[in-house]
């Protein structure tokens, strides 16, 4: 199912936060998925969010990878990664996370998240990074 995720997520980049929300396309696109890859999604677009605006070496922020070094969990409404990773100007950065979502897992309540170290680019092939 990653590679569905992956999909739906190139179009969140193509929109910003509010043309996001009013797109009812995406929507329904999303309800396609299974609750817990909504739930992702929900958290994907609101750590890129989040962590542009809170961490200024993360402004340019254009990925999130909930799952990079380890599956993130879901359970009742909370989405949990221990091994996340977010990408900006071309660096890519450990995170760990965890994110409230609503209970149909269309929209991301919360967001907390931990900034790690740099990435070495020698480690982006093992865990599924990408310039």
């Amino acid at each position: 199912m990653r590679t569905g995720w992956i999909a739906i997520f190139s179009i969140f980049l193509v929109f910003d936060a509010s043309e996001v929300a009013a797109a009812g396309s995406l929507e329904r696109s999303l309800m396609k998925l299974s609750p817990e890859e909504r739930a992702h999604q929900a958290c994907v677009v609101k750590g890129l969010e989040t962590v542009r605006r809170s961490d200024g070496r993360l402004a340019r922020a254009d990925r999130l990878m909930p799952d990079a070094f380890k599956r993130a969990q879901f359970e009742g409404s909370v989405v949990s990664a221990k091994g996340a990773a977010v990408r900006a100007s071309a660096h890519w950065y450990a995170l760990s996370f965890e994110c409230t979502v609503s209970d149909d897992q269309m929209k991301a309540l919360a967001f907390t998240y931990k900034i790690g170290d740099e990435i070495p680019p020698d480690q982006w092939d093992e865990v599924g990074l990408w310039r």
